[in-house]
């Protein structure tokens, strides 16, 4: 090999970068809108279909390989003492860069996917693969790990992450962009301004513009320079544009995209849309629709440098919520959530103590049970439709075997049975014979699961929005500080099952947490076990309750209330030494009592009642905060009784390491 030979092998690196390195505005902050596109080309959905199809084979092949390397990592337990992890890794090639390659290879070595992907899709989706498996290798802050990386469903693939423009370099956005101007969006569907914005359901592909463009400089020969015209050169209507892949013939995928038009819309999508600087990213989304030809709906996501849009409204609510001068605090409960605040002060010339609850009203539990009425005749029809197809996967039930026999016992003919009712063949250890994925999927049973995909989507957009509107009025009746006992939602989950999917206190809990930082303050978290709000009384006696117990009653000081609100009250008298470390709570039972002397009567009513008008208001004293539950035999003369219902237990590990009881173990029962 020549030294000419040798030098053209040898790999080449560009060097570090001499130029200051970018960073994004506003701190880092960053806001998403959501557009939706107009796809009605059949075409186009044909194309948009075998995009998401080659990206999942991408991210399956990928997913794959990392799930391999981790388990290669986790088994060469004498390697990583030895060596050292990091050196495992390595060795196995767990690292971003590594994913990426292994993307490359897919991308190139099948050939076809070349027609629909591109490179810089395949690194970013390797990206998203690597995130996933970075949170199972390396615990975070809490010391928590996520499981093995794991390849869903085709179904559940709903997102192709973009590359992000460059704003150093002029004309620089791979993958996806957004091409147009807001004006020129509104001039071609406004009629030049004359009219509202009315974008039909079927809108015209903008064309990429034709022509040529002075380049601003001088050639050799002293000729003004021109250029192609391109897609940075448009200024009509929007458009989200991808060039496909580096083997693709159809040329660039052009979706016109259509902006949220109603009351109140305009000034949002001006904050988002006016000026195109703060574009930074544009990623690809489907979602389930089953009325739509294909059944998917397309979005483009669109991540803009700032700050979200806040309505006027909202934004002098957060600041008046701001200015008063309270401190509170929150009970979550499975049923209902409490919350009491007092003056900062405790001086009742500054305020009185207010108290509000937030429970399902009967017009919220009509609807509630209406819609878990559709759902399981959703999921019967679903059956129906699986055992239809798949007739030979079950058996007859009783009722159809009885039938069969009185048939042939008169020596008619044998009758088909259309919809098995039995059981699933399996073997003797309960496994079905043939795996569900095997089965075969009529038509009419994939239009009903896309209806199904589509409700669900929508109830937890529903759930979702009701959680911001209860947490902006808690913070404009109670202000922005309030305190929160940090209780293991999944430990409810573990007694109380899918009745937490209806009144949601995670959410609500999460929700209070961010409009709290939104308006300046905070919400505190404090570990239940230096606390046990519930065990206590405003006056400092320990008053001990079980679960069953909904109403709190002291013998040392004759307080009477209820007993979420009492909790609730307590709450806003915990401090805690670091505001980040829920471990460092502890009550101040002196305030608790001085507050309770200041205010006297006035927190009494407010510890009986809510004081303050909500949407939500409570369906009557002494609810009991757990469901309804299966019932369990009892003696004849008792007739049938509820399930006894456990006390309040602590989870496996507290927040101060200590270890506790199983909560579905817990031998301590409160029996009526």
């Amino acid at each position: 090999m020549t030294v000419l030979q040798a030098a053209r092998t040898e790999r080449k690196f560009r060097g570090k970068n001499k130029a200051p390195k970018w960073k994004k505005p506003d701190d880092g902050m960053v806001s998403v809108m959501v557009l939706p596109l107009a796809v009605t080309d059949p075409a186009d959905l044909t194309r948009l279909g075998k995009l998401f199809g080659a990206m999942w084979s991408i991210k399956r092949a990928v997913q794959r390989d990392a799930r391999n390397k981790v388990d290669a990592c986790w088994a060469a337990k004498h390697e990583r003492d030895r060596d050292g992890a990091k050196a495992v890794r390595q060795r196995l090639g767990l690292s971003r860069e590594a994913l990426e390659r292994c993307a490359y290879r897919h991308l190139e070595d099948s050939g076809h996917l070349k027609h629909h992907a591109s490179k810089a899709l395949a690194m970013h989706m390797a990206d998203e693969v690597w995130n996933g498996v970075q949170r199972h290798l390396f615990p975070d802050a809490t010391r928590k790990r996520f499981g093995r990386p794991k390849a869903g469903r085709r179904h559940d693939f709903t997102r192709i992450p973009g590359r992000a423009r460059s704003h150093t370099t002029a004309s620089k956005w791979e993958t996806f962009r957004l091409v147009g101007s807001l004006h020129g969006h509104a001039m071609a569907y406004t009629g030049g301004g004359r009219h509202e914005v009315q974008q039909p359901r079927r809108m015209p592909k903008p064309a990429v513009p034709a022509g040529t463009l002075p380049t601003g400089k001088t050639t050799a020969s002293g000729k003004p320079g021109m250029r192609k015209a391109t897609w940075w050169d448009h200024t009509g209507p929007l458009a989200v544009v991808f060039a496909g892949g580096p083997d693709s013939p159809a040329g660039d995928l052009v979706l016109p995209v259509r902006i949220p038009q109603g009351p109140g819309q305009w000034a949002r999508v001006e904050h988002f849309l006016a000026n195109p600087g703060r574009w930074h990213k544009v990623d690809l989304v489907r979602c389930r629709k089953a009325s739509v030809p294909g059944g998917w709906v397309y979005e483009a996501h669109l991540m803009v440098l700032g700050p979200g849009y806040t309505a006027p409204a909202v934004r002098q609510m957060r600041e008046e919520a701001a200015a008063l001068d309270r401190v509170g605090g929150v009970d979550g409960n499975v049923s209902n959530l409490s919350i009491v605040s007092f003056p900062a002060t405790l001086d009742p010339a500054e305020g009185l103590p207010a108290s509000t609850e937030i429970t399902l009203t009967d017009a919220e539990r009509t609807l509630l049970e209406k819609q878990a009425k559709k759902q399981r005749g959703r999921a019967r029809a679903l059956e129906r439709s699986r055992r239809s197809t798949n007739p030979a996967q079950y058996g007859l039930s009783k009722k159809q075997t009885l039938r069969a026999e009185r048939r042939a016992s008169k020596g008619l003919p044998v009758k088909t049975v259309a919809v098995p009712g039995g059981a699933r063949a399996g073997r003797t250890d309960g496994v079905p014979k043939q795996a569900y994925r095997r089965d075969r999927l009529s038509e009419g049973y994939r239009w009903q699961r896309a209806r199904q995909a589509e409700h669900a989507a929508s109830a937890a957009e529903h759930r979702r929005h009701r959680a911001r509107q209860i947490a902006r009025q808690i913070i404009a009746a109670h202000g922005v500080n309030l305190t929160v006992e940090d209780c293991d939602i999944r430990t409810w989950y573990r007694l109380w099952g899918k009745r937490l999917s209806q009144t949601t206190p995670g959410m609500l809990i999460s929700a209070l947490d961010v409009e709290c930082r939104a308006a300046g303050g905070r919400l505190v978290r404090a570990s239940t076990w230096s606390t046990a709000l519930s065990r206590h009384c405003m006056c400092g006696e320990r008053v001990s309750k079980t679960l069953r117990d909904r109403k709190h009653q002291c013998t040392a000081c004759g307080l009477i209330g209820k007993r979420d609100l009492v909790s609730a009250a307590l709450a806003a008298f915990v401090r805690l030494t670091d505001l980040d470390d829920p471990e460092t709570a502890c009550l101040d039972t002196a305030m608790s009592r001085h507050a309770q002397i200041m205010h006297g009567q006035g927190l009494e009513e407010a510890l009986r009642e809510s004081t303050t008008p909500c949407q939500n208001t409570p369906r009557g004293a002494g609810c009991v905060a757990v469901p309804r539950q299966r019932e369990t035999s009892a003696h004849r003369t008792a007739a049938r009784r509820p399930r006894a219902t456990p006390d309040e237990t602590r989870t496996m590990r507290d927040h101060t390491g200590k270890p506790g009881r199983r909560p579905g173990c817990d031998p301590q029962l409160t029996l009526w």
